[in-house]
């Protein structure tokens, strides 16, 4: 069989790779970045390692469980608590909310803010609830969307809450359970339900989920696939007998012919790669997809700055901080006896002012915005790092869909060789082991002639013990994992 190239070695992109060598078929894969595991890797600094987000390793697909003890050993693998909780005005809050903290938290008089608000809301309703701030503030009154769902959104998405479509929060608030177990708290006589609908504990390696896309790589490797790092794809043209791949890096370029391209660099950019013959249609819908970027300021402080959380989220407004991280808790093995590292992290464009800050700015920015949280104390950051990662969240603005479809039937005309898959593959929000499904399944139409819609797995899949119920519309939401992006109407603010 000819052989295949494997375009990105992350998650789905080194899946891929070890799947055709398990079969014994010849591959070979280009990484643009110089490490493997995508936003999956772990970053390594003086002997710090960072996670890129936070990874957990809890999966129902059986294979991708089978492919995680395959790789690394059962010693290599910690089982750690799951615990998040949000810091808003000064104070915790038990994440999913328990209604016994919420109100000592919120006080008598917030609570009382917060049910006369909601019955304001019921009463008279916002008239357009097709956003995602109509809809919650129709549900859960306007206070309370103000305090648990208005400001992280913006800060992931960076667009206005009243920009995001409705059906998106029908799925995220249902799965987050936070609304539901507020209001059991604040309704009369409802008072005392706690809402626990996320997995409790979740397995870890213990040098970070990089760890696992290191050894990947070399399994990959040891099989005969070659792995080139710092090598991009330029141009995918056809040439007699197959596909003509031009791979650029150290400024060499060269051919490779093969008999596939399995992809997870974005979307668009695949598109790109064949060249200017594109139809208009095609390249317009390529362009028009759009990435969110991710930073992060990790800072080194002594262990008693620690929390038993694996992150907090940042409700509170007047920072631009979206989540803590605290690898000592994910990992004894991240971290230095009598310190922690923790992880800041900014849901920001590529080019604003963040990104392009020098990284000593972020430092000094970042442990301002964490002393001003009281999160520390002042003088105790002992060092700190800057982590920046392109392209980490695929945005689902209102077109993306259209423009998704556009280039997925126009691959299926013209480029039946091309599979794309993973999360920037496909420009599909996939958890890191729905990634793996994707090339996993790609493998088999690759090698077996299989037919598998590697486009139906998605985010959709069921994650915890939540049934469906009824979307904004009254058509049923399906169970999700609460982790999906949003969908952003026709205002939505424009990428710079």
């Amino acid at each position: 069989m000819e052989s295949t190239v494997v375009v990105g070695a992350g998650p789905a992109g080194l899946t891929a790779a070890y799947e055709l060598t398990r079969r014994g078929l010849p591959c070979e894969v280009f990484e643009a970045d110089h490490v493997v595991g995508g936003i999956s890797r772990t970053v390594e600094r003086d002997g710090w390692r960072f996670d890129i987000g936070g990874h957990r390793f809890f999966t129902k697909v059986a294979r991708v469980e089978e492919f995680w003890n395959e790789i690394l050993g059962e010693e290599d693998f910690l089982l750690r608590p799951r615990m998040s909780r949000i810091h808003y005005g000064g104070r915790f809050f038990d994440y999913p909310l328990r209604a016994s903290n919420a109100l000592r938290n919120l006080g008598p008089l917030e609570s009382a803010r917060c049910v006369a608000s909601y019955a304001g809301a019921r009463l008279r309703p916002p008239a357009d609830q097709s956003t995602f701030e109509g809809w919650v503030t129709a549900r859960f009154g306007r206070r309370l969307y103000e305090i648990f769902f208005r400001t992280y959104t913006e800060k992931v998405w960076g667009v206005p809450a009243a920009s995001i479509q409705a059906d998106w929060a029908a799925q995220r608030i249902r799965n987050l359970s936070l609304g539901r177990a507020v209001l059991a708290a604040l309704r009369p006589g409802r008072g005392g339900t706690e809402v626990t609908s996320l997995i409790e504990e979740f397995r870890y390696p213990r040098l970070g989920p990089g760890m696992m896309w290191e050894a990947c790589a070399e399994r990959v490797r040891e099989r005969g696939c070659p792995v080139r790092l710092g090598v991009r794809v330029g141009r995918v043209r056809r040439g007699s007998g197959g596909l003509v791949v031009t791979a650029v890096g150290d400024g060499v370029s060269r051919e490779v012919r093969c008999g596939a391209l399995i992809s997870s660099m974005p979307l668009g950019d695949l598109v790109r790669t064949f060249g200017p013959d594109v139809p208009d249609v095609v390249a317009e819908a390529a362009a028009g997809l759009r990435h969110r970027d991710f930073l992060t300021v990790a800072l080194v402080v002594p262990e008693r700055f620690s929390f038993p959380d694996n992150w907090i989220y940042i409700h509170s407004p007047e920072v631009r901080l979206g989540r803590v991280q605290n690898y000592g808790s994910w990992s004894p093995y991240l971290v230095r006896e009598g310190l922690t590292c923790l992880g800041l992290e900014y849901f920001v464009n590529e080019g604003d002012d963040l990104w392009d800050a020098p990284d000593d700015d972020l430092v000094a920015f970042g442990t301002g915005e964490l002393e001003r949280l009281g999160l520390v104390t002042p003088g105790a950051v002992r060092q700190g790092y800057v982590v920046r990662m392109p392209k980490a969240y695929p945005v689902y603005d209102a077109r993306y869909a259209g423009h998704v479809e556009t280039i997925r039937k126009y691959l299926d005309v013209e480029w039946p060789e091309v599979h794309p898959v993973g999360r920037n593959g496909m420009h599909r929000y996939n958890n890191q082991d729905h990634s793996m499904l994707t090339a996993m399944l790609a493998v088999e139409n690759v090698a077996d002639g299989a037919r598998h819609d590697v486009w139906e797995v998605n985010v959709d899949a069921d994650y915890h013990e939540e049934r469906s119920g009824p979307g904004p519309s009254g058509g049923a939401v399906p169970a999700g994992t609460g982790r999906a992006a949003p969908v952003l109407v026709e205002t939505a603010a424009p990428h710079p």
